[in-house]
């Protein structure tokens, strides 16, 4: 058995999708009770249980006789204990983990923003099962931020409007964590994972207008502007540390990674595919 947390995300949703089809039996975890009706109403093949990581005891009876976790760390996770979930996985038998991470927590490994992430990956290292860390780029689904304004004012308002980075579709993440649950060949390997290319803030605005059929006007703010909005729903240490890979990146993020393609046999998608595949959001049927 093979057990998702964060099940219902952009990456746990399409993640229990691949698994289920391969024939894997699998648990998905979900922290709220409406997530866990709605998604056993749709997917009846996949149990689907309501736990919470920073409730550890909880994990106890979805964990028990599981073979593989895959360990995603939501928004909020500074205040998890990684050791504590860890202690209950390997009590419940688990044999293999894979823990989403984030590119940052290697490129950046002073930033606060990234603490958390590196405490986890260290004590998965040390946990005992077998463990595999996939760290990605940033996600092409941070555009459905856009998705208001788009549909409401045809616009669209960001910094750093053309530095480039090589977003990953959270699709592939999805089925790079299947073939690696899957296969034990994996274990002990740290994987970067992006997109095919770099692509600007603007050339992505610029990809939705054309999936959309419609031109999409593109509004450059500043980085103080950007910093005001997002720390209304983000920590500030969280947004200080998106803002300087966002406006400064390293050469090490700017670089396309071959994990994707090593690992699935084929490029990554492309951030207009992830647009046409997503239109709806921003506004088109």
């Amino acid at each position: 058995m093979i057990v998702v947390t964060g099940a219902t995300g952009n990456v746990g949703r399409p993640l229990v999708q691949a698994l289920a089809a391969a024939g894997e039996q699998v648990t998905a975890v979900s922290r709220r009770p409406a997530d866990v009706q709605t998604q056993a109403a749709v997917q009846t093949p996949v149990h689907h249980r309501q736990a919470d990581l920073a409730d550890p005891a909880s994990l106890t009876p979805v964990l028990d006789g599981a073979d593989a976790l895959f360990l995603l760390i939501a928004a909020g996770g500074e205040t998890l204990n990684p050791h504590d979930i860890l202690d209950v996985a390997k009590a419940g038998g688990v044999g293999r983990i894979v823990l989403l991470s984030s590119q940052g927590a290697g490129t950046r490994p002073d930033s606060p923003a990234h603490a958390h992430l590196r405490a986890f990956e260290d004590a998965v290292r040390q946990s005992g099962p077998d463990w595999t860390v996939l760290r990605p780029g940033g996600f092409d689904s941070n555009a459905l931020w856009w998705a208001e304004p788009i549909r409401s004012y045809g616009s669209v308002a960001a910094p750093f409007a053309d530095i480039g980075l090589p977003t990953v579709d959270p699709a592939d993440i999805a089925e790079v964590a299947a073939a690696v649950l899957r296969d034990g060949s994996h274990a002990g390997r740290t994987y970067e994972l992006t997109g095919p290319a770099p692509i600007s803030p603007r050339q992505q605005v610029r990809a939705i207008g054309d999936a959309l059929g419609t031109s999409v006007r593109f509004i450059e703010q500043s980085r103080e502007e950007a910093r005001s909005q997002m720390v209304r729903f983000m920590p500030e240490a969280v947004v200080d540390g998106t803002l300087a890979i966002l406006g400064e990146p390293s050469a090490a993020e700017q670089r396309v990674s071959p994990d994707v393609e090593q690992i699935l046999g084929r490029a990554p998608r492309t951030f207009a595919e992830w647009a046409a595949r997503n239109i709806a959001a921003f506004g088109k049927e």
